[in-house]
């Protein structure tokens, strides 16, 4: 099974949101919807970049990793690095 760390935008908060799964446009609805929650209260979330992963345990190291640098700059770097 392929894992997939993503960064999401949402245009009203201006934030990212970084997460992993196997299933990226199920995950995208699931924060769309309104819950509680960091991502629950806007629903325009959109994704802006994806990396993908032999294994749950790689995917979410590489997560973790990148919630880590606590960097909007780093974060756009790597987003911009992908273009």
């Amino acid at each position: 099974m392929n894992f997939v760390v993503y960064i999401l935008f949402s245009d009203s908060k201006n934030r990212f949101y970084i997460g992993f799964t196997s299933d990226v446009e199920s995950r995208l609805i699931r924060h769309n919807q309104k819950s509680k929650g960091f991502t629950g209260n806007v629903n325009d979330w959109k994704v802006v970049y994806t990396e993908k992963y032999e294994t749950k345990e790689i995917a979410h190291k590489r997560e973790l990793q990148i919630k880590s640098w606590k960097s909007r700059i780093k974060i756009l770097e790597l987003i911009h690095s992908k273009d």
